[in-house]
């Protein structure tokens, strides 16, 4: 590929189920590549079946870094990701011209490809108070003062996320600002062009593959999987669906099926905040899965 002389991370975006693993196995295998997971939820090896991680065959066919990578034990932030993401592409870049990243999670990807803005610190008082609101009172009453304080973040934010919108909550309650006004675009220089693909897909049809999706999984073990991780539910890399929602029913709070359904519920939900988050980048080029073909691309990552 020595018509590159500029090193590209091909990225992948879109929302959940949309079909990114199966382009982006697709798109590694044609430039002899590489895979790097911008998921933040398939770090974790103890969560398998809820995160739709690649399958062994998947994983087989294409390299793939940060999956299974880290412990649910192990503190993990999107800025340690910056860090550890960099140091890994500045080795993948000397081996390939092209690598490709892949992933839902909108802030992940913008860490890699841009970094973040100077965003202030709270005082730990204020965190500490949050944080008892959110063992009290639950996690609704942070979410309706957010929705308050900055609909823009509430818009984007995976609702289901305390940590997310605790910080969010302490940087407001100290400035007084929203936390989305401190996102000022500022974009840090890379060693490497990003190309941005966006799958696009019809609403409904997302929302089958969504629903199905959910299905498999429960028949794959699912719940079994949530209950092998009841000691860990206190952990922020368990706040997310597909756990809650099965904490809540091995609680008794709630029967199966309805625990499944909210699970499809809130999927397609998060799927509605990826899609705002991405549909904001303009350097995304948006195609329908079956649409990304090589040809197609090689215009994009001369």
């Amino acid at each position: 590929m020595n018509q590159y002389p500029q090193k590209s991370l091909l990225v992948i975006a879109g929302p959940t189920a949309s079909g990114k693993t199966a382009v982006a196995i697709r798109l590694a295998q044609h430039y002899k590549t590489v895979i790097v997971s911008a998921d933040s939820r398939q770090f974790y090896r103890e969560m398998s079946i809820g995160t739709a991680k690649p399958s062994i065959d998947e994983l087989a066919a294409a390299k793939h870094y940060f999956i299974d990578s880290h412990t649910v034990n192990q503190t993990f932030s999107v800025g340690d990701y910056e860090k550890q993401g960099l140091a890994l592409l500045d080795e993948l870049f000397k081996i390939h011209d092209i690598v490709i990243l892949v992933g839902g999670s909108g802030l992940y990807i913008k860490a890699l490809c841009e970094g973040f803005d100077d965003i202030p610190q709270a005082d730990p008082e204020i965190r500490e108070q949050l944080n008892n609101e959110f063992a009290e009172k639950g996690i609704t009453t942070l979410q309706e003062e957010l929705k308050m304080a900055d609909p823009v973040y509430y818009d984007e934010v995976d609702l289901n996320n305390p940590q997310r919108i605790i910080r969010a909550l302490e940087v407001f309650r100290h400035t007084g600002k929203p936390f989305s006004s401190y996102r000022k675009a500022t974009i840090n220089i890379r060693p490497f062009r990003s190309v941005k693909i966006g799958l696009d897909l019809p609403r409904e049809v997302l929302y089958d593959r969504i629903n199905q999706r959910v299905d498999d999984m429960v028949k794959q073990g699912l719940v079994d999987e949530v209950k092998s991780l009841l000691p860990y539910r206190h952990l922020n890399a368990l706040n997310t669906v597909g756990y809650s929602e099965l904490f809540a029913y091995l609680d008794g709070k709630t029967d199966l099926n309805r625990a499944i359904e909210l699970i499809k519920q809130n999927t397609r939900h998060f799927a509605k905040r990826q899609l705002t988050w991405f549909k904001k980048d303009k350097e995304i080029h948006w195609l329908e899965p079956n649409d990304i073909q090589p040809i197609k691309i090689e215009n994009l990552v001369k």
